[in-house]
């Protein structure tokens, strides 16, 4: 039997589940004491961007077919068109959490609409979630109260900046905080970094690129069995340099290896690279290195 999915597209929608009044029809806070008991194992779709803080151990959520637990003072995000599944112990009672939720809309012509996508967190995996010290847990909830005081005004041309401005505030902290996850966690990670390294030195030596193409940040992610978005952050807070770049200069080096080395056609590298179109292996050739892959060849 197919599992229903319900839909959370809608401020008013969200507050009629859990019984609140809706002050603002794009923006709401609230406090999670005891949820419907059809939510428990219900799959959820996000048409709304979620911050949840997590104040009590006992709630878990699968993503895909992962299940994690959450202590308290866990902070988990959601992005419009993701999906997850929360359950709890029916024995126990549901662990309370707070929670910020505005829409997309919310965010048109301000400043936090040009740079919300800047919070790669938004597309980490619910196992990746932020977890916080009892201070930095009081900024977040004093942020909360903030916008739940303005939104309690009379909506007016001040509003959307007031809202706004607050929650970018409260993104900006929790890149703040994630930087000093990443830093304590700093051995785990580099761990990661160094199995990353040697899988994509041998997704060139085995041949993949010309039987599956140019790899992908996605592909490495997932034998980290992590996001896409986590595994990049991570390995830019762990080499300095984007996920992305440590493939091009990968490629590079092995094109430099086949040049040199072989006789092979430009054109041949290039599809041996994973390359579609030849001339896109040259493009990125000359941008990296300052000539042509035959202008390198015939000086090296």
């Amino acid at each position: 039997m197919k599992q229903k999915i319900y839909e959370v597209d809608s401020i008013d929608g969200y507050n009629k589940w859990y019984g609140v009044e809706t002050l603002h029809p794009l923006v709401t806070v609230i406090d999670i004491k005891e949820s419907p008991e059809w939510l428990n194992g219900a799959t959820l779709r996000y048409g709304l961007y979620g911050i949840f803080l997590k104040q009590g151990a006992g709630c878990s959520a699968r993503y895909g077919r992962e299940k994690y637990d959450y202590q308290e003072g866990t902070i988990v995000t959601h992005a419009p068109g993701e999906m997850f599944t929360v359950e709890w112990n029916k024995d126990l009672p549901m662990p309370p959490s707070r929670g910020l939720l505005f829409h997309s809309d919310l965010l048109y012509g301000t400043p936090l609409g040009k740079k919300i996508m800047d919070y790669s967190f938004f597309q980490y995996g619910d196992h990746e979630s932020l977890h916080l010290s009892q201070a930095e847990r009081t900024v977040i909830m004093a942020l909360m109260d903030q916008i739940e005081t303005e939104m309690q005004h009379a909506i007016d041309r001040h509003s959307q900046t007031l809202i706004t401005d607050t929650i970018s505030l409260m993104l900006d902290y929790c890149l703040r905080y994630y930087d000093r996850q990443f830093i304590t966690r700093h051995k785990v990670n580099s761990e990661v970094f160094l199995a990353f390294q040697k899988q994509l030195k041998e997704y060139f030596e085995n041949g993949h690129p010309e039987r599956n193409g140019l790899p992908l940040v996605a592909y490495f992610a997932d034998k980290a069995c992590l996001s896409p978005n986590y595994f990049g952050d991570l390995i830019s807070k762990e080499s300095g340099t984007t996920a992305q770049r440590h493939i091009q200069d990968a490629v590079i080096e092995r094109s430099k290896q086949l040049l040199v080395e072989t006789r092979l056609p430009v054109s041949e590298i290039a599809y041996q690279l994973g390359f579609e179109y030849p001339q896109h292996f040259s493009r990125l050739f000359k941008s990296r290195t300052g000539m042509t892959p035959n202008k390198y060849r015939m000086t090296a």
